[in-house]
């Protein structure tokens, strides 16, 4: 049988596109490929290859790009049959951890996932012997694993520098020794930043997030300081700058939220290339409904208008020697991650655990706080053992809603805490997110068939 439900017939910037869920492949369409496999899709006298087969010897119009169509059936990557069951999966073990050294901040943004800046609970910050625990965990539960990661994180881990050092200290020592390396990321708002913090964190820390929602009445209008004086913008961009200009290429991410304040969010992107960034994140914000600033479904059609708009600036840029990373637009379709990656996504709750500054354990920094999501500390390690199984179990192929989608192992289900907020449980869907992060993967597609077409010119 055709299983029909996982493909995804688009059409973008005059190119048309046929998405097999099942396999995750792409395929660029001509015209006529374009009307066979619409036909075949909406068909239902075409259920087989025996079926399709027999129409295109009644049909010479088709038979030449319906032996192309044939054959992507035949090798599993059009109309492909979907796993009837999941492969066992390896013992998983802890591989990153991130640390929220401060439960604290110095700014007050009003769509902070932390209530903002108050952290649903009492400010405070991680001691010394919380983040050396943490550490001596991480080594002991990343098992046979060489590599593992320290995301340092808050409201904002600069307030906490002192602990931040130590612990990046200790940790390359304790893992030296065990034949182990780690990867730093930090996320910072900048205001701390100062040019010894700059050198130091372009020294040791892999990758540096650095949050900036783009033009300066954008940016202030959600970012402010406690007393609301000032322009957050002004004092954080020089930093972010001079910063940037001691990186010697090494990784990292401006990252904004857009709001139904900047619809008109590739604007924004624009403006943070122009200011000399090059590695860019624009993330929708998630926020209850009642916000004046939240996106709601009437937002939809003018956000996916700007996705494409987005696509279009990514390509005039390339093309004009001005290239920039856009986040969301880097897919690999070649290589792409292993199953159980494209099953689960980011794996929290069992390979992903956020620290609280007790050291609590949390299947990441948006469950902190919620009892019913503690699995742990430092100390003991995982304890509920419950928990970790439940998170692993929430995957695409779980979900009734996912494992019919044609996006399923790109996206990986999306965020589960946003699942859990909008859908009431972790196998549900949050459908704005859904919307947006299909419209991404086909602006994504779409960049990639592009930029491929232009080469192959290029070089012809």
């Amino acid at each position: 049988m055709l299983d029909k439900t996982c493909v995804h017939i688009y059409s973008q910037g005059g190119l048309h596109f046929a998405v097999d869920g099942n396999s995750a492949a792409v395929h660029v369409l001509d015209e006529l490929a374009l009307e066979l496999v619409e036909l075949i899709q909406g068909s239902a006298g075409i259920t087989t290859r025996e079926d399709l087969a027999a129409f295109l010897q009644g049909h010479p119009r088709y038979q030449e790009v319906g032996s192309e169509v044939l054959e992507l059936i035949d090798q599993g990557l059009l109309f492909s049959p979907d796993l009837t069951e999941v492969p066992p999966r390896p013992a998983s073990v802890v591989k990153a951890l991130c640390l929220n050294v401060a439960h604290d901040c110095n700014l007050r943004c009003g769509y902070c996932f932390a209530s903002p800046g108050n952290f649903q609970g009492e400010r405070e910050l991680m001691p010394w012997d919380v983040a050396k625990a943490a550490v001596d965990f991480l080594l002991e539960a990343s098992g046979h694993r060489r590599q593992v990661e320290i995301d340092f994180f808050g409201g904002e881990p600069l307030l906490n520098w002192g602990v931040v050092e130590r612990t990046v200290e200790y940790a390359q020592a304790q893992a030296a020794r065990r034949g182990k390396t780690f990867r730093f990321t930090i996320t910072t708002n900048g205001l701390g930043l100062t040019p010894a913090i700059a050198e130091y964190i372009n020294e040791h820390m892999y990758n540096v997030v650095l949050s900036l929602d783009g033009r300066k009445e954008v940016n202030d209008l959600m970012r402010a300081t406690p007393s609301g004086r000032g322009s957050v913008y002004e004092l954080v961009v020089p930093k972010y700058l001079r910063l940037l200009s001691g990186r010697q290429g090494k990784s990292y991410y401006v990252r904004g939220t857009f709001t139904a304040a900047n619809l008109d969010f590739a604007s924004d992107v624009a403006h943070l290339h122009d200011l000399g960034f090059d590695q860019i994140s624009m993330e929708p914000v998630v926020t209850a409904e009642e916000h004046e600033w939240a996106l709601r479904g009437e937002h939809i059609p003018r956000i996916l208008q700007e996705y494409e708009r987005l696509a279009e600036l990514f390509l005039e840029r390339r093309l004009a020697g001005r290239p920039f990373n856009f986040f969301h637009f880097n897919v690999e379709l070649k290589k792409g991650p292993c199953l159980y990656k494209r099953l689960s996504g980011c794996g929290a709750g069992y390979e992903y655990l956020a620290v609280t500054p007790q050291g609590e354990l949390y299947p990441c920094h948006q469950f902190v706080g919620e009892a019913d999501f503690v699995l742990g500390s430092v100390w003991d390690g995982i304890t509920n053992h419950d928990l970790p199984l439940e998170f692993k179990d929430a995957h695409v192929l779980n979900s009734p809603i996912c494992r019919g989608c044609w996006a399923k192992y790109y996206c990986s289900g999306g965020c589960l805490k946003n699942n859990l907020e909008v859908a009431g449980n972790f196998r549900g869907v949050d459908e704005l997110s859904c919307t947006l992060e299909k419209k991404r993967l086909e602006c994504a597609f779409y960049i990639q068939a592009h930029s491929q077409s232009t080469n192959e010119s290029g070089n012809s």
